[in-house]
C-alpha cells in the first residue's frame, strides 16, 4: 500500500518561489510524494524562474500557474507558505495538513540590469534549495527508513 504524501507549496502568484519549490522537493522526494504548487492568485510561470533552474539543472518550463482553489479536493499532508501574504491569506484546509511557513523575498520584485536581477533569482533560488532539503531531511527522513 501506498503511503504517497501529499505536499502543496503556496505563494501568492505561483509564478517564482513556489516554483522554484515546487521543482526541488519533486526532484528530493521522486514518488515518496505528490507535489503540487499553487497561488492565492495566478501570475504565470516566470521565465526568470524557469531560466535560474535550468542553471542547477532542472527543468520546470512544463510546470503551471494554479489557483489553490483548484486543489480544494486534494488531502494535503503538507502546506508550504513561501511569503508572508500567501500565510496571512491562507485558505483553510483540513486540520490534518501540517502548515509550514518560510518567507522567501520575492525576486519578481528586483530592480536594476537584467544581471543584477538575475542575481537576486539565483539567491533565492538558492535559498529555496536549502530550505527544500531541510524539509525533505526533517519530514520525509522516517519514511525512507520505513519504506526498506
Amino acid at each position: 500500500m501506498s503511503d504517497k504524501k501529499n505536499v502543496l507549496v503556496l505563494c501568492t502568484g505561483n509564478s517564482c518561489r513556489s516554483q522554484l519549490l515546487h521543482g526541488y522537493l519533486e526532484q528530493a522526494l521522486g514518488d515518496q510524494a505528490a507535489v503540487y504548487s499553487a497561488g492565492v492568485e495566478v501570475h504565470g510561470l516566470n521565465p526568470r524562474a524557469v531560466r535560474v533552474m535550468t542553471e542547477d539543472g532542472m527543468d520546470i518550463s512544463h510546470h503551471t500557474s494554479n489557483h489553490v482553489d483548484e486543489y480544494a479536493a486534494v488531502p494535503f499532508d503538507y502546506v508550504i507558505t513561501v511569503c508572508d501574504h500567501a500565510n496571512e491569506v491562507c485558505p483553510v484546509f483540513p486540520s490534518s495538513a501540517k502548515k509550514l511557513h518560510h518567507n522567501f523575498p520575492d525576486p519578481a520584485k528586483a530592480t536594476g540590469s537584467e544581471e543584477e536581477i538575475m542575481q537576486q533569482f539565483r539567491a533565492v533560488r538558492d535559498q529555496v534549495k536549502a530550505y527544500a532539503h531541510q524539509f525533505v531531511q526533517q519530514s520525509f527522513a522516517g519514511l525512507a527508513a520505513q519504506a526498506d
